[in-house]
C-alpha cells in the first residue's frame, strides 16, 4: 500500500552487478546462492607488510566488454570502471534501447566514495619538486613543474565521474546527482532516484553505487583506522554477527538499477523485479550511545516502515549492513531490537558482505542486488562463516544452507561507522 497522498508507484526493471563473486547478474546469484566466497589472499599487489593479507578482488574484469565510449576509459579510474559497466549491464536487462526514453527524461542518481589515486601517476611532479626545492626554487615550480600531472588526471579522482560518464554512456539528460555518503550512499541515491520520479522530473533514473578499496593506498588507509581481519583464512574472514569475528575485509564491486515509473512500465510490458514502497535515513548524531545504539539506523528503518505501510511483522527478510566488526554489528542489532521490536530475533537475516567484503558505497548497491534476486528466486542465501551466535546481537542470521522464502517484502540496511545510515523497503511483484 502507497501512503493516502497520490504518489506514482516507482519500480525496479533491471539490474546489474560487478562484484567479487561474479560479474553480471546471473553469475553473481549463482555464486551466492551455492556459498562461494569472493575473499581471497590479496592479488592485486604486494602485501609486504600490511596486517591485513585478504581481500575481495573483481577477477577477469575487462572494461572494454562493458563500456561502450572506449575512448574515456583513459580519464575512468577502476571505481568508476565497475559503475559505468554495472549501469549499462542494468540498462541492458531492463530492455531500454537508446531512444525507447526520451532522454531528457531518463536521469542518473550514483552512490561513489573515497576515489584514490596511484602515487606513480603523480612521480615525475613530486620529483620534479623535490629537485626545485634542493635547489630552492620552490617559486617557479607552479610554472615548470605543473607540465609534469597529466592534464585530465583529476577527472578519475572526482567523486561525481561515475554519474557523469553513466549519463553520457545512456545519453541521460535528466536529473543527475551524486551521493558520497560512504556506506549509505547506494540507499540514498535510490531514494533521490525515487523522489525524482514521483515530482515527475523523469520517468527512467539509473541508481546505484560503485567503489573499490583494492588500492595500495586504501589498504593502507584502512589498515590504520578500520578493523580489517588479521587472519590469513578466507573461511575465518568476514565473519557478520558471528561471536569470534575480528574484523571486516577491503572488497571492491558495483551495483546498478533501472527504475521506473509503474504505469511506464506495464506500457512497455517490462520485466518488473520489485515495487520501492519507502526509503528512509537517519544519523546517530553527537552522543557516543546514540552511535552504540545504532540510533540513525533505527530511525531510518521506522521512516522505510511509515512510507511502506508496513509493520515490522510483514518483513520476509532483512539484508544487513553486516560489517564484521564487533561495535558495528552490535549497534546494527540494536537498532533492529529498537526498530522492530520482539520479531527482530525472528525475521531471517542475511549478511552478504561475508561473501565480498565491504567496499564503502558500492557495497550497499550490490548487497541490494542481492535481496531482488532472493526475492525473485525464493531463496535466501546463508551468511558466510557464521558458526557461534553473538549473545549481543540476538539475530536470526541464515546459516548452514540457503533459506526457501516466499514472503515478499524485504529490509535492506546500511550505516557508516560515524552513524550515517539508509533503510529501504522493498516488496517483490
Amino acid at each position: 500500500m502507497k501512503a493516502s497522498y497520490d504518489l506514482p508507484r516507482v519500480v525496479v526493471t533491471g539490474v546489474g552487478v560487478v562484484s567479487p563473486i561474479g560479474i553480471g547478474q546471473e553469475s553473481f546469484w549463482k555464486n551466492v546462492i551455492s556459498g562461494r566466497s569472493g575473499i581471497h589472499p590479496l592479488s592485486a599487489f604486494a602485501v609486504g607488510d600490511l596486517p591485513s593479507k585478504l581481500a575481495a578482488e573483481v577477477r577477469d574484469f575487462d572494461p572494454v566488454q562493458h563500456i561502450y565510449h572506449k575512448k574515456l576509459l583513459k580519464v575512468m579510474s577502476r571505481d568508476i570502471q565497475l559503475g559505468v559497466a554495472g549501469a549499462s549491464m542494468a540498462m541492458k536487462d531492463s530492455g531500454l534501447s537508446r531512444g525507447d526514453v526520451d532522454p531528457e527524461r531518463l536521469g542518473v542518481e550514483f552512490g561513489a566514495g573515497h576515489i584514490s589515486t596511484t602515487p606513480d601517476e603523480l612521480a615525475d611532479a613530486a620529483l620534479h619538486l623535490k629537485l626545485m626545492a634542493e635547489g630552492e626554487q620552490v617559486s617557479t615550480w607552479a610554472e615548470d613543474g605543473m607540465g609534469q600531472i597529466a592534464p585530465l588526471w583529476l577527472l578519475r579522482q572526482l567523486p561525481n565521474m561515475p554519474a557523469c560518464h553513466v549519463a553520457i554512456e545512456h545519453d541521460a539528460r535528466g536529473p543527475n546527482n551524486t551521493i558520497t555518503s560512504c556506506e549509505s550512499s547506494a540507499l540514498l541515491a535510490l531514494a533521490e532516484g525515487v523522489r525524482a520520479i514521483e515530482r515527475n522530473a523523469a520517468d527512467v533514473m539509473i541508481v546505484g553505487a560503485c567503489s573499490s578499496h583494492i588500492h595500495p593506498l586504501d589498504i593502507a588507509r584502512l589498515n590504520l583506522y578500520e578493523s580489517l581481519s588479521r587472519g590469513d583464512d578466507p573461511n575465518q574472514a568476514c565473519r557478520p554477527f558471528d561471536l569470534h569475528r575480528d574484523g571486516t575485509v577491503a572488497g571492491e564491486g558495483s551495483a546498478a538499477f533501472v527504475i521506473e515509473r509503474f504505469e511506464h512500465a506495464i506500457r512497455r510490458n517490462a520485466r518488473i523485479y520489485c515495487e520501492i514502497l519507502g526509503v528512509g535515513a537517519g544519523c546517530d548524531g553527537r552522543d557516543p550511545a546514540n552511535r552504540s545504539n545504532g540510533l540513525g539506523l533505527a530511525r531510518a528503518i521506522q521512516s522505510a516502515l511509515r512510507q511502506s505501510n508496513l509493520s515490522p511483522s510483514d518483513l520476509g527478510h532483512i539484508n544487513a549492513h553486516g560489517k564484521g566488526t564487533r561495535k558495528d554489528d552490535i549497534a546494527e542489532a540494536r537498532a533492529y531490537h529498537t526498530a522492530l521490536g520482539m520479531v527482530a530475533e525472528t525475521i531471517p537475516v542475511t549478511a552478504l558482505k561475508s561473501y565480498f567484503g565491504h567496499f564503502d558505497a558500492g557495497a550497499g548497491a550490490v548487497e541490494l542486488a542481492g535481496s531482488l534476486m532472493a526475492m525473485r528466486h525464493g531463496r535466501l542465501p546463508m551468511t558466510l562463516n557464521y558458526r557461534t551466535p553473538d549473545p549481543l546481537c540476538r539475530l536470526n542470521v541464515v546459516r548452514g544452507e540457503p533459506l526457501n522464502i516466499s514472503n515478499g517484502v524485504a529490509l535492506s540496511v546500511n550505516r557508516t561507522r560515524l552513524g550515517q545510515s539508509a533503510a529501504a523497503v522493498i516488496r517483490a511483484i
